[in-house]
């Protein structure tokens, strides 16, 4: 009988089925679509590659190590052929430890989801969910059964990697790209949060417009996307927007997207012919695609005309969150703006930041007119590697009143909302609290010698901003991390001025990056030496 404990004790169980591939698992794989030196399982790698390999640098290839039994890859190398070649069996391993995984049966373990961010609406639940000394993550239930709980593929969770190409129902999702050439080629997969931007050139023919598949919206629609490789789940790609552009370049957006446009001959003219298509891809956390919408831009070709330009380009947003722009992945690129924020008022500990209105940090911008009153709110970006300066004129009478203009000129130096923090790197998330900079603010006075005795007060004339930077991870791809960021507001003391009189005063903002990752300056012992002799093969055979 089935509820029978004696019964089910003695019914032979099945080995789970395995998550990972070894045989598709390859550690030493580290050049893209090129074949790594005595790496036996790279897939790059041929017959003419193996035979000029010495040695076998990962000859046994694993999975988890803790589970009780597995599939291992070994590669070896038959040195005794001629020309020698690679060996490849796929054995089964044991672990001798009594201690190991028999089944892989907490799927939520399958895969890294991203943890719930404390907000002031949700911090009390989650207090009381992991505020203890301990807390059980286990699923409700545990099912032991193995014969039940393991039917074929029951264990292989398909999910979308980066990188990956886009599945559709008949192939995958075409980005087309210049490959040999500047001509488009529609071989090129999109790959999964991969954002790229591409253009092309695409001979045409006035006559055959309506002919041509990658001028029409169709081609770019017409095959759903799979939610998740190899499922039957399809997401359609609806349309977005559709803009126009005329011949002299002007762009119009159609109020509705509904109808398509398809390329057809008018008066000499291919008109609605794709010009550009720009794909946005919305995912879950756990590699799920759930939404894609494509706009386009279209235009009129010109019987004349022997080709055109296209352009593609494609982004992927998770669901539940706004993208934000980024300047570097990881580190920022020279020109691009520095990213800046604030921490959120009434967390009970800096658990994220939050942006200001543009995601960067701002300086004021100098205009044509030089009047400090009028520049009030006209802000310009800094950017990263770029030393700035900008200014404005003050002009001051014995009608001026100096609190509120204290007030006045901070704001116009500052803004309007300052931020507290900057990032660290340029694709530094909010949710990493220890990948944000603090701006440390300090104030300087200076004091004018003046022979009246009347009241006097102190107002801010520059805001200097210096901003240190160092060159972070590897020697040969170096990123640029922002380490310390100071924020120098310089003061003055404004005397009260005669009755008829008035004075000009300049009033600047500066910004200057210090790169402190530079060697020490000649005379400076920045590294240690070591003296000794190498033997004379050491670079063999380079010389």
């Amino acid at each position: 009988p089935a509820d029978n404990p004696d019964a089910a004790q003695a019914r032979p169980r099945r080995a789970p089925a395995p998550v990972t591939d070894v045989a598709k698992l390859c550690v030493c794989d580290l050049l893209v679509a090129q074949c790594d030196v005595n790496c036996c399982c790279d897939p790059d790698c041929s017959a003419e590659d193996f035979s000029l390999f010495t040695t076998c640098s990962v000859p046994v290839v694993t999975g988890d190590s803790q589970l009780c039994s597995q599939k291992a890859a070994v590669y070896s190398l038959d040195v005794e052929a001629n020309p020698p070649e690679r060996i490849f069996k796929l054995i089964d391993q044991v672990n001798p430890s009594i201690f190991c995984i028999h089944a892989t049966n907490y799927k939520q373990a399958m895969y890294l989801k991203s943890p719930e961010i404390p907000t002031p609406e949700n911090f009390d639940r989650l207090l009381d969910k992991f505020g203890g000394a301990t807390f059980s993550a286990e699923p409700d239930s545990w099912n032991l059964d193995t014969d039940a709980q393991n039917p074929p593929d029951a264990n292989e969770t398909y999910r979308y990697e980066y990188g990956v190409p886009v599945q559709t129902e008949d192939a995958f999702l075409r980005l087309p790209s210049p490959v040999v050439s500047s001509w488009c080629s529609d071989a090129n997969p999109a790959g999964f949060l991969v954002n790229q931007a591409t253009k092309c050139i695409r001979s045409v023919s006035v006559e055959k417009c309506d002919s041509i598949q990658a001028l029409s919206m169709l081609f770019y629609i017409n095959s759903s996307i799979l939610a998740v490789p190899k499922s039957s789940q399809m997401v359609n790609i609806t349309v977005q927007s559709i803009v126009v552009q005329s011949q002299n370049g002007m762009r119009t957006l159609l109020n509705s997207s509904d109808v398509l446009r398809l390329p057809m001959v008018l008066d000499g003219l291919c008109i609605n012919a794709v010009l550009g298509v720009n794909y946005h891809i919305t995912h879950t956390d756990t590699g799920e695609i759930i939404e894609a919408a494509a706009a386009f831009v279209l235009g009129a070709i010109s019987k004349e005309a022997l080709s055109i330009e296209q352009s593609f380009e494609i982004s992927f947003t998770q669901e539940n969150t706004q993208p934000v722009p980024l300047s570097g992945n990881p580190g920022y690129v020279v020109g691009l703006p520095v990213r800046a924020g604030f921490r959120p008022q009434g967390y009970p500990f800096p658990a994220g930041f939050l942006s200001n209105k543009h995601s960067q940090l701002t300086i004021l911008q100098s205009t044509s007119t030089q009047d400090c009153l009028a520049a009030q709110g006209a802000r310009a970006p800094v950017l990263f590697g770029y030393n700035m300066i900008s200014g404005c004129k003050l002009r001051i009478t014995a009608a001026t009143k100096c609190q509120p203009l204290a007030q006045t000129l901070l704001d116009v130096l500052k803004g309007q909302s300052f931020p507290e923090y900057v990032a660290s790197f340029g694709n530094s998330q909010a949710q990493d609290v220890l990948d944000w900079v603090p701006i440390t603010q300090l104030h300087i006075s200076e004091q004018m010698i003046s022979n009246t005795l009347q009241s006097s007060c102190q107002i801010p004339v520059s805001l200097g901003i210096e901003v240190k930077w160092t060159k972070y991870g590897s020697l040969v791809n170096p990123q640029a991390r922002i380490v310390n960021v100071t924020a120098t507001i310089t003061t003055t003391t404004l005397k009260q001025l005669p009755s008829g009189r008035e004075r000009i005063i300049p009033i600047t903002t500066s910004v200057v990056f210090t790169d402190i990752s530079s060697p020490a300056e000649p005379g400076y012992k920045a590294w240690p030496t070591i003296n000794i002799k190498l033997p004379f093969d050491f670079f063999y055979p380079f010389v």
